[in-house]
């Protein structure tokens, strides 16, 4: 990978540790979220909805209103549940340079369920998002973001999440 996928990386790794949301973002989630979305949200941990609130806002910078790609752009990683950074680093490495990554430290105390749920987050995420009543395009655009198939959103919203 080049020095571009290292630097975003590394952008990645300080804001998952530095990671916050403000009781007034979270307050202003409540004018637009419905409360079982909100109930997922919660249940997020920190970092991942901080990401979640920069991709709604970098997906708004590209003028989309359209309530059901911002749902999916909110609560997109809620599968990922509280793994932890570390396991986040050896999955976005094992997905630049292969599986061998995780083969590597899948021996360590906990890896392995960890890069387990990491790997299948988007399927997970996109039955969270069933379960809390979003709409089937919100679940679809969540479970297909690394491979979109809506035809308008569906890009956006990977780009959305690349760039946050």
């Amino acid at each position: 990978m080049g020095l571009r996928w290292w630097a975003a990386r590394t952008r990645q790794f300080w804001t998952h540790v530095r990671s916050r949301v403000s009781a007034d973002e979270r307050a202003a989630l409540a004018a637009w979220l419905r409360p079982a979305e909100l109930a997922v949200f919660d249940a997020m941990c920190v970092a991942d909805r901080r990401h979640g609130l920069d991709v709604v806002a970098a997906l708004r910078a590209e003028d989309v209103a359209d309530r059901d790609v911002l749902v999916a752009g909110i609560l997109h990683d809620a599968g990922k549940g509280n793994v932890g950074v570390w396991p986040r680093v050896f999955h976005s490495l094992g997905q630049a340079y292969g599986p061998w990554v995780g083969r590597a430290v899948r021996f360590l105390p906990g890896m392995a369920r960890a890069l387990d749920r990491l790997a299948r987050h988007a399927e997970t995420s996109a039955g969270l998002a069933a379960g809390a009543g979003c709409s089937e395009r919100t679940v679809e655009l969540i479970r297909w973001q690394e491979a979109p198939r809506d035809p308008e959103f569906g890009e956006l919203l990977r780009l959305a999440d690349e760039a946050s």
